[in-house]
């Protein structure tokens, strides 16, 4: 899964739960930008990009998600 396609899914999700999902660019270096879900946050490196096993894992558990659900 991508970068992007991450997000969408946890807009998506956000959406279904009624929370709030937004991404700002400027919180990052280079590429790197900071999702929001709700009052948690990650860290999403570039949107373009491959996210690996280890990395999607640690992501949702930022946002306190299940990888099951996106």
């Amino acid at each position: 899964m991508k970068g992007a396609e991450f997000e969408r899914r946890v807009q998506k999700l956000a959406k279904a739960k009624a929370l709030s999902c937004f991404f700002i660019a400027d919180k990052g270096k280079g590429s790197h930008g900071r999702l929001y879900l709700g009052a948690d946050f990650t860290t999403l490196k570039d949107r373009k990009k491959e996210l690996g096993k280890g990395l999607l894992a640690k992501m949702c558990r930022d946002l306190k998600i299940e990888t099951e659900e996106l």
